[in-house]
C-alpha cells in the first residue's frame, strides 16, 4: 500500500510540475505582427541607408540568403560581404509591399513584393527590378524577431533575354 501510494504521489507532483513548466505565453498574435513590421523597417532604412553595421545586427549568424540564379549566402559573415560589395558599386531605393504574414510560436513568414533601384555609384545607367519575396523570421531568445530566410525573384525574365 505505501508503494501504491508514493507511486500515485510521484504520479501526481510530476504532472502539476510538468504543468507549471509550461513555456510563459506568447504576445497577442497583433504584437507579433507589429514586431515583424517594425523589424522590416529598420531592415529596410538600413538598406536605403547602406549602413552595413545595421544591416549586419539584423541578422542571425545563420542567416540565409536565396538570390535569382546564384548559390545561396549562408551566414552572417557571408551576407555581410556581399551586401558591403553591392554598397560599394550601388546607391539603393528599395520598398516591399507584404501581402501575407503567419505567425505561429516562435516562427513567421511573410510573402510580399518588392521593388528596388540600384544606381551605379561610378555613373551608368540605373537599374530597376520588381519581383516577389518569401522570408522567415524567427523569435529569439530575447523576444526580437529576426529574419533567417529571404528568398526573392524578380517579375522579369533573367537578364540577357
Amino acid at each position: 500500500m505505501t508503494t501504491t501510494l508514493a507511486i500515485i504521489a510521484f504520479c501526481v507532483v510530476a504532472t502539476l510540475t510538468a504543468c507549471g513548466a509550461r513555456e510563459s505565453p506568447r504576445p497577442p498574435l497583433e504584437e507579433d505582427l507589429a514586431a515583424i513590421e517594425a523589424f522590416n523597417q529598420r531592415y529596410l532604412k538600413a538598406i536605403n541607408d547602406e549602413d552595413i553595421a545595421a544591416l549586419s545586427s539584423l541578422t542571425t549568424e545563420g542567416h540565409i540568403m536565396f538570390a535569382p540564379n546564384r548559390p545561396p549566402i549562408v551566414g552572417k559573415a557571408a551576407n555581410d560581404e556581399a551586401n558591403g560589395r553591392a554598397f560599394e558599386q550601388f546607391d539603393f531605393v528599395e520598398t516591399w509591399t507584404p501581402v501575407e504574414t503567419v505567425v505561429s510560436g516562435d516562427w513567421g513568414h511573410q510573402r510580399g513584393t518588392f521593388t528596388v533601384v540600384a544606381i551605379p555609384k561610378a555613373g551608368g545607367e540605373r537599374r530597376e527590378l520588381s519581383g516577389n519575396f518569401l522570408r522567415i523570421y524567427e523569435r529569439q531568445p530575447d523576444g526580437e524577431w529576426r529574419m533567417i530566410r529571404d528568398m526573392f525573384n524578380s517579375d522579369g525574365p533573367p537578364a540577357g533575354n
